[in-house]
């Protein structure tokens, strides 16, 4: 900042000691150290303040950039999920109008040759397992499935 060089401090003193006399001059010394140190501490916190504010606002962007990634993140989850959800229901929306079909087919036949209506309702659930590749044991319901 300032150029002062010693041979400058030594006549800026020198000028001190006439002007003040030396009975004063520790005393003025002195004075004049503790208004130097209280700039110089001044100064620090006010440059420690600024940090602090650039710091501030370097973790606010940070907060607002991942605060957008989870909201992205988050839609993308949902999509996913209502994806997924549509995609189950059609599925067992299949599977139903797959089993109600022979269910149908199999109450017409059973009217026709006089069987027993729980025999034909045991046969469109057996044929709708047998297209999925799933097993039935002899008195398991065939509902509910097996533990693995």
């Amino acid at each position: 900042m300032f150029d002062i060089g010693f041979s400058e401090l030594i006549v800026i003193a020198l000028v001190a000691l006439i002007v003040i006399g030396p009975e004063r001059l520790p005393r003025v010394a002195r004075t004049l150290g503790a208004l130097l140190g209280r700039a110089q501490r001044y100064v620090n916190d006010v440059k420690a303040d600024i940090q602090r504010e650039v710091d501030l606002d370097e973790l606010k962007s940070l907060k607002s950039s991942f605060q957008d990634a989870a909201k992205s993140v988050e839609q993308s989850v949902s999509q996913v999920g209502q994806e997924l959800q549509a995609a189950g229901e059609s599925l067992n929306q299949s599977i139903s109008a797959t089993a109600e079909e022979p269910k149908a087919e199999a109450a017409a036949q059973a009217l026709a040759a006089d069987a027993p209506a729980e025999a034909a309702a045991e046969t469109p659930v057996a044929s709708a397992q047998m297209d999925l590749g799933l097993e039935t044991r002899p008195g398991s319901d065939p509902a509910v499935a097996p533990k693995a």
